[in-house]
């Protein structure tokens, strides 16, 4: 079972009573939580914008805004926060309305403080359990869409991508252009040395080509030794200037891990639309793939159309 870390974890407790606020703002300040008071709804409010708890103790019965419209109010808001009532208040459609209003557990006062940290703990220990199902799920999404060797997007994406930017250069009559690359003679790199320095080359590889694009850019591993370079808002002229400045960066680059050291040149191929064209993206891509055959035929390290 997870054990949450408590030490330094925000609690602010909301009650009208300043000798309820003092008995439980010490019993939590014991287990190492920190800990900040509130005796309103409106402050409980303002103090959960500026110092974002994690858990809120609400006090039902408050002069002003009772702790149920508070907790109305503050589900209306997009950052969540765990709420638990705490009240004298025993009406069974009270705790209801309470629950169905938002609130992740009710404890009824009088209570034991033994009671009321382990209800805290619980809170927090789902809190955990729920970021790390989340940051799971992202990593989830992050791995379907990405090489896991270079960091670049994989083509599961790549071709809605794509045909997006295609669908808004129309819009605003502008030009997407595709770039093919391939590393020359890359089976001598693993027949010189072996598979893992191979798999290092295409890592570096795909480094070389993220440093080199814009924000606007975005490229993919299209497979083996193939990269796709996708250029937005371009022309003729700049899909040229970029392809050299990457060939030229490329050439000039020394791939060592320490145990193995080489050179390797690229061949380039470069398609481009036309804002009037209905060109898809697979056939945009399969235009730049003929072009990058056309380099590697004309004898490699170059860039062709």
């Amino acid at each position: 079972m997870v054990q949450p870390t408590l030490a330094g974890r925000r609690v602010l407790i909301v009650d009208d009573d300043p000798l309820n606020l003092k008995l439980m703002s010490d019993a939590l300040s014991v287990e190492k939580f920190e800990v900040e008071r509130a005796s309103s709804g409106a402050q409980a409010i303002e103090k959960i914008e500026n110092w974002q708890p994690e858990l809120v103790l609400f006090d039902y019965g408050m002069p002003g805004m009772s702790g149920l419209e508070a907790l109305r109010m503050l589900r209306n808001r997009q950052n969540y926060v765990a709420v638990i009532f705490v009240s004298a208040n025993t009406e069974q459609e009270l705790i209801v309305d309470c629950l169905g209003a938002g609130a992740d557990d009710y404890l009824r006062k009088p209570f034991h403080f033994s009671e009321l940290l382990s209800r805290v703990k619980v809170r927090f220990r789902i809190k955990d359990l729920s970021d790390q199902l989340q940051a799971a799920n992202a990593k989830l999404a992050e791995l379907a869409v990405t090489d896991d060797l270079t960091g670049l997007f994989n083509m599961r994406s790549m071709y809605e991508r794509i045909d997006t930017e295609l669908r808004r250069a129309k819009r605003f009559d502008r030009r997407v252009s595709c770039i093919m690359l391939d590393i020359d003679h890359f089976k001598e790199v693993n027949d010189r040395n072996d598979h893992l320095f191979g798999s290092f080359v295409i890592k570096e590889m795909g480094g070389l080509i993220r440093k080199n694009m814009r924000d606007v850019d975005f490229a993919a591993r299209y497979g083996g030794d193939e990269f796709l370079i996708v250029l937005t808002e371009t022309n003729e002229a700049g899909t040229k200037t970029f392809a050299e400045r990457l060939r030229g960066a490329i050439e000039k680059h020394v791939f060592t891990d320490g145990k193995s050291s080489l050179q390797r040149t690229c061949s380039f191929g470069f398609s481009l639309s036309e804002p009037a064209s209905k060109i898809d993206a697979r056939e945009l891509v399969r235009q730049a793939d003929h072009a990058l055959y056309r380099a590697k035929n004309g004898g490699r390290n170059r860039i062709s159309s």
